[in-house]
C-alpha cells in the first residue's frame, strides 16, 4: 500500500500494466477520492505525457458525466492523480463480475445506459474534445444511483482533426479491440470526432452480444478486421436484439466515417425512439435511422472520387509483387504516378494501406523537397527511418529476428547504413567502423550494402511498399539508388512507387532518362497518369459534402468543376472558401445547407489555388504568418525545436501559434504530445500551402531569411546534433551567402561546406558533394592559399576527386591545375595525381596514367624508365636479390612500420599503377614490384608492401623460375595482409596469390578456400574488379581439379550471374568461354 500525505489510502481497486488505482479519503474534508498513479518506478516519457494530458483535459471539462479531477502531484519518481469517487466501477468490471446482468445486458438497461453515454459523448464533442479511447474500461457506472461517467482522457485531443501515421500496430494508441479504422493509421483517412462513434459501436456490440465483433487475439488480423471485415450483425448473435438496434450499432461501426452517424444527438434520438417503442409495446419496430442526424459541421468526405480504374491498377501491382498469384514468379516492380499538383497522387497511393495490412506488409514514404534538393537521399532515408520506427515498435522477439536478419545481410558493413540512417543502430547495435577503400570501391560497396539492406527488408511474409513523392525534385544520388534497387535480380516482394508532376518533368529530366534505361534492362515499370476529375465525380463530391442529391447540386457542382478545372485539391479549397465566406451556409431551421449560385458567380474568387491559400494565410495573425514563412523555408516537414531556434522564441509560444494553424488544417501534426504537452513534428498539409507560405516572403528578402535561419541553427545546434542537421544548416547559409561580407564568416561557411561535402561523398552522393566543395571554394578569397592553406588545399583536392567521380573530367583538370600551381610540396599533390591516374585509366588512357605515375615517382625520388629493356629488368632483379641475400623472407614481416612521407607517397602511386602496367606496359610490371620491395626493405612495411611482395612472388615464379623463393614471398604477402587486416588489401593479395603463385607449389584444390575468402571480401569492400577475377578463377580451378561436370555447370551459372551483375566485362567473357566448354561435354 502506498503512503501519501493528508490522504488515507484504503484499498487497491484496480491494477493494469501501467497504472495502480486506489480508493481513499482526503483527510482535510473526509471526501472519498480515487487515487491513480503510474505503476512503474521509472515511467516512460510517453506514460508521463499521457497522465499530464489526462489531467489537463479532464480538468478543462467541467461537465456532468465527466469524472472530476481534483489535483495532480509528483510522487517519488512518478505522478499521482486525485479524482472524485462517486461509487462507480467500470463497465468492464461489471461485465466481468456480474455477467448475468451486464454481459449480455438486458435491452431496457442497455438503452437507458446507451442514451446516457451518448449524451455525455455529445457534450465532450461539443467542447471540441475527441476522446479516442471509448471502451467499457473507460465508462464508469454506479448501478445503485444509475450515474454513469466517462474517464481517462490520456490520449484525447483538442484538435478537430488529426492524421494518424502508418505505424506498427503494437504501438497504436487506444484499446485495439475498440479502435476505429482511421485510428489505426491504415485507412488513408484523417481522424475526427466520429472515431469515437466507431468505438461506441463496438462497446454497444459487446454489451448486447457478450462478445467483441472481432474476437481474434492476432494484432494485425484485428487491425485488418477493423478496416476491412464487416462484423456479424448483433441480432444474428443474439436473437433478442431488435433489428433496428442491430442496424444502429452497424451504422456506428461503418468503416468510413461518412457512413456513420454524424452527430451524437442523432444517435441519441434513434436510441430514444427505440426506448420509447420498447416501453410502449415491449418491442422495437423498424425505423428509419438518422432522421435527426444532420450536422452543421462543414466536412468534405475523404474518400476518392472518379479513381476506380487507377485504384484497381495500383492494387494489381501490389498483388503481383506480394505473390498473390502462385503461378506468377514474384519480383520487384516500379509504379509511376504522374499528374499536376493537387491531382491526388499521394491520396491514390495511400489506398494501398488496407491490402498491405491484409498481407502483413510494410508501407513507408518519403518526400523530396523543392527547397532541399541538395540533400542526398533525403526522401528515401526519411522513408527507411519510418520503417525502422515500425520495426522498433514490434515485440522484442520480432525486433531480435530483425536484428539477426539485418546483421546477416549487412555483415561487417553495418556502419555504412547507420551513417545514412542512424536509427538502424537501435536495431543492430553498435557496429565497427568500415575500412577506408578507394572511391570506386566505396561507391560499389555502398551500393551493394544498400541493396542488401533493402533486400533484407522485403519478404514473402512482409512485402514492402516504398512511396517516394515529388520525384520532379529527386537528387541524382537517389536516382542511382533507385536504378540499383530495381535492377537487382534477387530483389523480390518490393513495390517502389514514385509520384511526380508531369508538367514539371520533360523527356530530358534525369528521372525519365533513368526510367527509360531501366525499361531497356527489362525492369517492370508501369505508369498511372491522373487526369482532372470529371463533372460527375465533382458533383458526387459536392453532393455528399452538402448532403444533397447530385440533381439538386448540379448548377453548383458545374460552377465548382469549371472553377477548379477538376483538380481535387483546388476543388476542396474552393468549397472551403465558399463556406468560410458564407456563400454556403447551414440553415438551422430547415436543417440543410443552402447556397446561391448567382451570388457565388458575382464574387471575384481567384482561379489560382496558391492565391486562394495565400488569402487564407493572410487572415492569420502577423506573428503566426511569420512562423509559417520560416517553416516554409525549413521544408515540407519541420519541427518545433527548429522553429523555436530560428524564430528566437520559446517552444511553448511557437506551439500556441501553430495550434490555430493545425485547426485550420493548413499544417498537420506528425508526432504525439511530448512530456511538456507540446507537439514536436509537423508538415504542411499540401505543397501548395508551403508554396503559399514561402510566397509571403518578399523575393528580395528571401536570402536574408535563409541566412538568418542558417545562422540561428548553427548557433543553437550542439556539436552532437550538428551532424544530423548539417545539410540543412549549410543549405540555408549557402542560400544567403552572397550577403555575407566578412571574410572570417565566409571562411567558417567554407569549412562547413567542406564537412557537408565530405559527408555527401562518404554516402557516394558525388554531385551533391561537388556542389558543396565548389561553394566552399567560392567563399575563399584570393589570398586563401597563403592565409588558409590547409582548408584551401583540402577543398581543392576533394573537389578534384568528386569531379572525377561525377565524370566531369574538364572540371577535374582545371581544379587539379590550381593545386599543382599552388601546392607547397609534392606530397600535397599526391592525392590529386592519384585521382588523375584513376581518371585516365577509367577513360582507357592507360599509357597516360602510367606516364603520370612515373612522373610523380620521379619527383618522389623513384626513377623508372618508361620503356625498360630486358637488361634493365635483369639489373633491378639482381639489385633486389642482393639486398635480400642476407635475410630470411619470412623475417621481412618484422620490418618497422614505414613512416617517412616520401616513400609512403611513392608506395601509394606504385600501387595505383601496378595493374595498369600488367596490361599496358608488361616490361615495366616487374620493375614496379621490385621498387615496392626495395622501398619496404629500406623504409619499413606499409599496407601497400603486401602487394609488392605478392607481385614479386609472381615475377619470381613466372619469369625468373625461382619457384621456392617466389612462393615464400607469396606467403609473406599473405601474412602481412592478415597482419594489417585491411580487407581491400587482403582481397588483392589473396586473389593474386591463389591465382598466380600458389599452384606452383601446392595442389590446385588448396587455392579454393583462399579464392572463396577473397571473393567474399571483394563483395564486402565493393572491389568488383576482384569479384570478377575470383568469379572466373574459382570455376576455372574447379574444372582443372576434376569437379563433376553437372555440378560444375551449376557453380559456373552462379558465378556467371554475379560477375554479370557487377558488370565486369572481361571476366564475364572468360566465364562464358569456360561455360561453353563445359556444356560441350
Amino acid at each position: 500500500m502506498i503512503a501519501l500525505p493528508r490522504v488515507a489510502v484504503q484499498r487497491k481497486i484496480y491494477e493494469s500494466s501501467a497504472s495502480l488505482v486506489y480508493q481513499g479519503v482526503r483527510e482535510e474534508d473526509g471526501r472519498a477520492i480515487i487515487i491513480k498513479l503510474l505503476k512503474q518506478d521509472y515511467p516512460s516519457p510517453q506514460e508521463l505525457t499521457r497522465y499530464r494530458q489526462e489531467y489537463a483535459i479532464t480538468r478543462s471539462l467541467n461537465l456532468e458525466g465527466i469524472i472530476k479531477v481534483y489535483s495532480q502531484q509528483d510522487y517519488q519518481r512518478t505522478l499521482v492523480m486525485f479524482l472524485e469517487d462517486f461509487g462507480g466501477e467500470s463497465l468492464e468490471h461489471w461485465m466481468r463480475q456480474q455477467p448475468a446482468i451486464f454481459c449480455p445486458m438486458p435491452l431496457t438497461t442497455f438503452l437507458e445506459l446507451a442514451i446516457d453515454i451518448t449524451n455525455i459523448l455529445g457534450k465532450i464533442h461539443a467542447a471540441n474534445i475527441i476522446h479516442k479511447d471509448i471502451n467499457p474500461g473507460n465508462i464508469v457506472l454506479n448501478p445503485d444511483t444509475g450515474v454513469v461517467k466517462i474517464i481517462d482522457f490520456g490520449i484525447a485531443t483538442q484538435f478537430s482533426r488529426t492524421n494518424p501515421s502508418f505505424k506498427s500496430p503494437h504501438v497504436l494508441e487506444g484499446t485495439l479491440a475498440y479502435l476505429s479504422p482511421e485510428q489505426t493509421g491504415r485507412m488513408n483517412r484523417s481522424l475526427d470526432y466520429r472515431t469515437d462513434f466507431y468505438s461506441l459501436g463496438v462497446t454497444f456490440y459487446e454489451l448486447l452480444t457478450g462478445q467483441l465483433p472481432f474476437p481474434t487475439i492476432d494484432i494485425l488480423e484485428l487491425v485488418h478486421s477493423h478496416i476491412a471485415k464487416p462484423p456479424v450483425p448483433p441480432h444474428e448473435l443474439n436473437g433478442t436484439i431488435p433489428q433496428p438496434i442491430s442496424d444502429l450499432i452497424l451504422k456506428l461501426m461503418a468503416k468510413n466515417a461518412e457512413d456513420r452517424y454524424q452527430i451524437a444527438w442523432g444517435i441519441k434520438a434513434d436510441l430514444e425512439r427505440c426506448a420509447e417503442q420498447l416501453a410502449a409495446s415491449g418491442q422495437v419496430a423498424p425505423i428509419q435511422l438518422g432522421l435527426q442526424d444532420v450536422s452543421d459541421q462543414f466536412q468534405i468526405p475523404q474518400k476518392l472520387y472518379g479513381r476506380e480504374t487507377e485504384i484497381a491498377a495500383l492494387l494489381a501491382a501490389f498483388e503481383r509483387v506480394a505473390g498473390e498469384d502462385p503461378e506468377t514468379p514474384t519480383s520487384s516492380e516500379m509504379m509511376l504516378v504522374s499528374g499536376y499538383s493537387g491531382i491526388g497522387k499521394s491520396a491514390l497511393v495511400q489506398e494501398l494501406y488496407t491490402p498491405i495490412t491484409a498481407r502483413r506488409g510494410y508501407f513507408i514514404s518519403g518526400k523530396f523537397d523543392q527547397f532541399q534538393r541538395n540533400i542526398p537521399y533525403s526522401a528515401i532515408v526519411d522513408a527507411l527511418r519510418k520503417l525502422v520506427q515500425q520495426l522498433l515498435g514490434e515485440p522484442d522477439e520480432r525486433v531480435q529476428e530483425w536484428r539477426s536478419r539485418l546483421l546477416t545481410a549487412l555483415g561487417s558493413n553495418g556502419q555504412l547504413i547507420i551513417d545514412v540512417i542512424p536509427e538502424v543502430e537501435l536495431i543492430v547495435g553498435k557496429q565497427s567502423p568500415v575500412p577506408e577503400v578507394g572511391s570506386t570501391e566505396a561507391q560499389n560497396r555502398f551500393n551493394l550494402v544498400f541493396q542488401k539492406f533493402i533486400r533484407a527488408c522485403c519478404s514473402e511474409e512482409h512485402p514492402l511498399v516504398i512511396f517516394l513523392d515529388d520525384l520532379q525534385w529527386v537528387d541524382s544520388a537517389t536516382l542511382k539508388l533507385i536504378e540499383l534497387i530495381l535492377s537487382d535480380w534477387a530483389m523480390q516482394f518490393l513495390l517502389l512507387i514514385g509520384a511526380y508532376r508531369d508538367n514539371e518533368v520533360t523527356q530530358a529530366h534525369p528521372l525519365l532518362t533513368t526510367v527509360e534505361k531501366l525499361k531497356q534492362e527489362g525492369v517492370a515499370i508501369n505508369q498511372i497518369t491522373l487526369a482532372p476529375l470529371g463533372l460527375e465525380a465533382v458533383a458526387q463530391l459536392t453532393g455528399e459534402t452538402l448532403h444533397t442529391s447530385t440533381e439538386s447540386i448540379a448548377p453548383l457542382a458545374e460552377l465548382v468543376w469549371r472553377k477548379a478545372n477538376g483538380n481535387p485539391y483546388f476543388t476542396n479549397e474552393f468549397l472551403k472558401t465558399l463556406y468560410t465566406e458564407s456563400l454556403i451556409v447551414f440553415n438551422n431551421n430547415q436543417q440543410c445547407w443552402q447556397w446561391n449560385v448567382a451570388h457565388i458567380q458575382a464574387e471575384t474568387i481567384t482561379d489560382n489555388v496558391v492565391e486562394l491559400v495565400i488569402k487564407k494565410l493572410k487572415q492569420l495573425p502577423e506573428q503566426t504568418q511569420q512562423v509559417l514563412r520560416l517553416a516554409a523555408c525549413v521544408g515540407a516537414e519541420f519541427d518545433l525545436a527548429t522553429l523555436s531556434a530560428i524564430c528566437e522564441r520559446s517552444a511553448v509560444k511557437i506551439f500556441a501559434e501553430l495550434t490555430t494553424v493545425i485547426q485550420s488544417e493548413l499544417i498537420l501534426t506528425t508526432s504525439e504530445l511530448d512530456e511538456n504537452l507540446l507537439i514536436q513534428n509537423y508538415r504542411f498539409s499540401h505543397d501548395r500551402v508551403q508554396q503559399a507560405a514561402y510566397a509571403l516572403i518578399d523575393e528580395s528578402h528571401k536570402q536574408v531569411v535563409h541566412l538568418q535561419i542558417g545562422r540561428n541553427l548553427l548557433e543553437k545546434t550542439s556539436l552532437e546534433q550538428q551532424s544530423d542537421r548539417l545539410f540543412a544548416i549549410v543549405d540555408h547559409l549557402n542560400h544567403g551567402v552572397e550577403l555575407v561580407t566578412t571574410q572570417p564568416e565566409r571562411t567558417e561557411i567554407a569549412k562547413l561546406n567542406l564537412i557537408a561535402g565530405q559527408k555527401a561523398k562518404a554516402a557516394t552522393a558525388y554531385e551533391a558533394a561537388f556542389k558543396y566543395f565548389n561553394t566552399g571554394l567560392k567563399l575563399l578569397d584570393s589570398e586563401s592559399w597563403q592565409s588558409e592553406y590547409d582548408l584551401t588545399l583540402t577543398l581543392y583536392s576533394e573537389a578534384v576527386e568528386v569531379a572525377y567521380l561525377c565524370g566531369d573530367f574538364i572540371a577535374m583538370e582545371h581544379l587539379a591545375c590550381v593545386v599543382h600551381n599552388n601546392a607547397k610540396t609534392v606530397f600535397d599533390e599526391v592525392k590529386v595525381y592519384d585521382v588523375k591516374i584513376q581518371a585516365d585509366a577509367s577513360q582507357g588512357n592507360l599509357k597516360q596514367a602510367i606516364k603520370t605515375g612515373l612522373m610523380v615517382l620521379a619527383r618522389l625520388g623513384v626513377r623508372l624508365p618508361e620503356e625498360p629493356t630486358q637488361l634493365d629488368i635483369q639489373i633491378e632483379l639482381k639489385k633486389t636479390a642482393s639486398q635480400l641475400a642476407s635475410q630470411e623472407v619470412a623475417e621481412l614481416i618484422n620490418l618497422r612500420r614505414m613512416s617517412q612521407p616520401e616513400p609512403l607517397a611513392a608506395m601509394c602511386i606504385l600501387s595505383s599503377i601496378t595493374s595498369l602496367t600488367f596490361i599496358a606496359a608488361p616490361d615495366l610490371f616487374p620493375l614496379i614490384s621490385l621498387s615496392e620491395v626495395n622501398l619496404s626493405i629500406a623504409y619499413g612495411n606499409t599496407t601497400w608492401s603486401a602487394q609488392g611482395y605478392v607481385v614479386y612472388g609472381i615475377v619470381l615464379c613466372g619469369i625468373v623460375q625461382e619457384i621456392e623463393t617466389g612462393y615464400k614471398f607469396g606467403k609473406l604477402a599473405l601474412s602481412l595482409a592478415e597482419q594489417v587486416n585491411v580487407k581491400e588489401i587482403k582481397t588483392k593479395i589473396f586473389t593474386a596469390f591463389a591465382a598466380s603463385v600458389m599452384h606452383w607449389k601446392e595442389h590446385l584444390k588448396e587455392t579454393l578456400p583462399i579464392l572463396l575468402e577473397s571473393y567474399q571480401s571483394a563483395m564486402e569492400t565493393g572491389n568488383f574488379e576482384h569479384v570478377g577475377y575470383c568469379g572466373f578463377h574459382i570455376p576455372e580451378h574447379l574444372y582443372f581439379i576434376g569437379r563433376e561436370l553437372t555440378e560444375l555447370e551449376r557453380e559456373i551459372s552462379t558465378y556467371s550471374q554475379t560477375v554479370n551483375r557487377v558488370r565486369q566485362e572481361s571476366p564475364s567473357n572468360w566465364v562464358a568461354i569456360l561455360w561453353d566448354h563445359v556444356s560441350f561435354w
